[in-house]
Parts: C-alpha cells; structure tokens; sequence
C-alpha cells in the first residue's frame, strides 16, 4: 500500500492487482515554466479512482470479523464506488446490492450488473433526480440486523480514506517533492483528503484545493439540482465525516456548463474525462497562469469519459438540458491550445 513502486510485475493473478500505478501526464504549460498535470485514476480497473477505496472498505471489514466468507455488500452508489465493488465482490465470493437512483450513468449500471450486483432502484420512476440521501437510508435499513452484511457507508467509513494514501505514495515519487498544488473533486472526500493527509507527511508546502459542483453544499451557497455525476454534497444529504475541512486550503465551486465544456474541450486533445473532472480541469486551467513561475500543479482525475458517451459527449442530451455552450467551448479550446503550444516545446 503505501510506499509501493511504481511498476506493478509484468503478470498478476487477479483484476484488482491492476489498481494504482497510474501516470501523470502533462496536460498544459505556461510561458513561465508552470504545468498542470493529470493523475489519470482511469488507468485504474473500472476506470476510476475508487476502486482504490472500494478495496481497501473491505479490506477493513474483512480484518474486522465484519465480513466473513459467504458474505453480502450493500453500498449507495452513483456509479463508480459501485463497480469497484462489483470487482472485489466478484474476486472474493461475496453478494453486492447496490443501492442506485437514475443520475448514474446507464453503462455504469449495466456494468455492475454484467459482474453479478443486484441493483435496487431507490426512484424507479426514470426520473433522472439525485437521490443520495435516500439511497443512503435505504442501504442502512437494508443492512440493518442482517448476519454477515456491511453496509460500507463510503461517506464515513475512514478506509475510504486511507484507500487514497497510495496515490500520495505514487505522487511523492513521481514529483520528487515538486508540488505545489493539488486540486480535485469533493464528493465523499475520501480521495482528495485522504490523498492530501498522507501526502502532507511527504512533501511539504503544497495548497489543496476542492471543487464541487455550483448546486452543492460543502462548500456553502444555495442549493440545487446538478448533473455532475458522483460528486458534490446535494440538497437533504449530510456531508460526509471524510470531508476534511481542515485539509482543504480552498474550495470552489464549478458549473455543469464550464465542467462539460471543458470534458469536451479536453476530447479535442485525444483524452476523454468524466463530467467533475471536466470541472477540476476547467478550475485548473483558469489558475494556471497566475501561479509562480515553473510551479507545478497536480490534478487528481477521478474517471474518463466513456461513461458519458450518451450525456456529456451527446449535443442532444446537452442541448435538452440548456448545458450545450459552444462560446465556452470555443474559450477553452483557445485556452488550451496556447498553453499546449508551450507544453510541445517543453515536454
């Protein structure tokens, strides 16, 4: 776990010996020598960061006599947590039940079903509403007096935590003390805290910055509806323990428009992202030029695009929505552009 090299052996044994070890790369450059570079977490089986955390959950409950052989999973998932958890249950034996709500991405959904999970539907309406703090409840009562049964409760569980500490790992070993910040998304708060936090123990200096979606709660402001997908605090659900505000030097919030232009701005590179990483990227790019010169700035990108084929990669599911915004694009694209000039001369 942590400390691990950054070369995995040439062959492994099971699917989930595939996890970490993903690459940096370098996205954009300013005249003055700084860099903004991605920590591609979709080079992760499942195309995500957390199966790191999903991991590591049962991990923990294993090591605890919570879960013994035989045993059943049930998690409130928008997507992501979810198919991690459908790889480990599937390597170790167990039931999965996710707890799901129409805000997920269908192919996140058909995934965790192709690998044996039960979905149970908390809205089965088709309405396309986030439903956390309901599908929370129903995966607690579902767990509730059940032998040999983990609700992992991603929100508070600190393995979720600790299941980010070998990015820090991989990060102190890449850069070789060369950070000075670290920007991610804030859902559960598992990665960019639990990142952060061990990472504070390697290198010294670096500023943390969270974003989460305009509509979310962490971070105060009105409340409301937002599409990006596994992130952020919504209306009616509590923030999460992992949320630690103490480790966050700055939080921001970014709209559905900018986080999407920016997912499809970024396409026109060869690299497709998932919707809150569009909005870490889009907070990212705007930050990059101010920075002292020859600083290094690490983006934490918790999923790829694939999933978003069908939603934020389709102008017709964006132009329903009122998110489909050509200008914004076309600004980010610009933006891009100029400080990828500077990256080929550099990199």
């Amino acid at each position: 776990m942590p400390g691990a090299a950054l070369q995995r052996p040439a062959v492994v044994c099971r699917v989930s010996d595939l996890i970490g070890y993903t690459p940096l790369l370098e996205l954009a450059t300013t005249e003055t020598g700084s860099r903004l570079l991605l920590k591609l977490e979709m080079f992760n089986p499942t195309g995500s960061a957390k199966i790191r955390m999903a991991q590591q959950m049962i991990d923990a409950a294993e090591t605890s006599g919570q879960l013994r052989s035989g045993g059943r999973i049930i998690e409130s998932t928008s997507g992501n947590t979810g198919l991690g958890l459908a790889v480990i249950a599937a390597e170790r034996g167990y039931a999965f039940t996710a707890v799901v709500d129409n805000h997920a991405s269908a192919d996140k959904l058909r995934a965790m079903q192709a690998m044996g999970t039960a979905l149970v539907y908390v809205v089965d309406d088709g309405t396309e509403e986030l439903a956390t703090a309901a599908r929370e409840e129903l995966a607690e009562d579902m767990a509730r007096g059940q032998d040999n049964t983990i609700f992992t409760e991603q929100h508070n569980n600190p393995a979720n935590a600790v299941g980010y500490f070998p990015v820090a790992h991989e990060l102190a070993e890449a850069l070789d003390g060369d950070l000075d910040v670290l920007i991610s998304a804030v859902g559960t708060g598992g990665g960019l805290c639990g990142t952060a936090r061990e990472l504070r123990g390697l290198i010294e200096g670096f500023r943390v910055i969270g974003v989460e979606p305009k509509g979310s709660i962490a971070f105060g402001g009105p409340a409301h509806d937002y599409y990006q997908s596994g992130t952020g605090t919504p209306e009616g659900a509590e923030i999460g323990a992992l949320v630690d505000f103490g480790l966050i030097d700055e939080g921001v919030k970014v709209g559905d428009i900018e986080a999407f232009a920016t997912c499809r701005a970024v396409a026109r590179t060869g690299l497709l992202i998932g919707g809150s990483a569009g909005g870490v990227v889009y907070e990212a790019l705007t930050r990059l030029a101010d920075l002292p010169p020859g600083s290094t700035m690490v983006a934490l990108i918790n999923d790829g695009g694939e999933k978003y084929l069908d939603t934020v990669f389709n102008d017709e599911w964006m132009r329903e929505r009122d998110l489909l915004s050509p200008d914004t694009e076309r600004e980010i694209n610009e933006m891009l552009t100029k400080l990828r000039r500077n990256r080929y001369a550099s990199c």
